[in-house]
């Protein structure tokens, strides 16, 4: 092969990605970075958000640094202002520490869906019980399918309960979501989905809480993902300081996080009581829930969980031109 064919960037629009899910490793990427930036081997700015002049819209700014892996890199976001619906983008920029010369450019929508509900399965594997059987994902958007996959395998589930407001008129849908495992069902109430879940993880665009008192029963651990909305926030602030509570990465999620803003505001918990994140969680540092309470787990995203998947995808795209 010669050096023009094998040329760099590498650009990947998302077809090429979609194509390339398939064969990506993604938890075991994200272990491997959270493992790392517990070492003090990566690094993790907090994000940064670029307004356009006269309000034409921002762009978020994703950044992070592997020194094991001896790439950096960044995923720009844009939200561009349109005279009908704003255009929302995401790509991704990978380079080299040694040369100091871009690697790859890649579309990252897909690549976000998939390292945030790795990210999640990442979470569940650790602080789920062993014995956790029963498990409900609220939202069968794109990321609600996304958490089905990475979290099927996490744990031999009993049962995969699914609740979203669009199933209900949609028996299509319904049937293509049930055809994925003989486990799964549709439940037609987030009470009844629920109820007796030892694991619910929330993947909803939702602003405002999707649970409420009275709904969840016995101790059982909840995920929570962002979304758009300021504060935006899928469970009561109030409960927290009555959880045990963990986090994707506690130097930046505390802050950014809807409900822990919230909650460190107006009902007296502390970003402090954290009980652990990914990296001490992957590195086996963290306290495991006690499960006299509930624990909550919330991600906000990091432009590391970005960088990792992205040089994944890297390995993969050029292991193929080389073969």
């Amino acid at each position: 092969m010669s050096n023009a064919e094998k040329a760099f960037p590498l650009i990947a629009d998302q077809e090429t990605v979609r194509r390339a899910l398939p064969h990506l490793d993604v938890r075991g990427a994200l272990t491997q970075m959270f493992r790392s930036l517990a070492k003090d081997t990566a690094v993790q700015p907090s994000q940064t958000l670029t307004l356009f002049p006269g309000h034409a819209g921002d762009f978020v700014t994703y950044l992070g640094v592997m020194a094991n892996a001896k790439v950096f890199g960044a995923k720009l976001s844009p939200y561009i202002v349109t005279q009908s619906k704003p255009v929302i983008t995401a790509w991704t920029t990978l380079m080299s520490m040694e040369t100091g010369q871009p690697l790859m450019w890649c579309d990252s929508g897909l690549l976000t869906i998939e390292r945030t509900a790795g990210a999640t399965a990442l979470a569940v594997d650790h602080l789920a019980t062993p014995d956790a059987e029963k498990l409900t994902i609220v939202g069968t958007g794109a990321v609600g399918l996304a958490h089905l996959r990475h979290l099927a395998t996490v744990r031999p589930w009993r049962s995969i309960r699914v609740c979203s407001p669009e199933l209900k008129d949609n028996a299509a849908k319904r049937a293509e979501i049930v055809a994925i495992d003989e486990r799964i069902s549709v439940c037609t109430t987030i009470e009844d989905c629920v109820r007796d879940a030892d694991v619910v993880a929330l993947c909803t665009s939702s602003g405002t809480p999707v649970l409420h008192d009275g709904m969840l029963g016995k101790p059982k651990l909840i995920t929570s993902i962002s979304t758009n909305v300021a504060n935006a926030h899928e469970i009561p602030p109030a409960w927290l300081p009555k959880m045990d509570v963990y986090c994707d990465y506690r130097r930046t999620t505390p802050g950014s996080a809807g409900e822990m803003r919230l909650a460190a505001e107006l009902h007296g918990w502390y970003p402090d009581s954290v009980l652990g994140d990914l990296p001490e969680l992957a590195a086996g540092m963290a306290r495991k829930p006690s499960y006299r309470k509930h624990a909550f787990f919330r991600s906000i995203g990091l432009g590391l969980e970005d960088v990792a998947v992205a040089f994944e995808l890297f390995k993969y795209l050029d292991g193929q031109r080389i073969t």
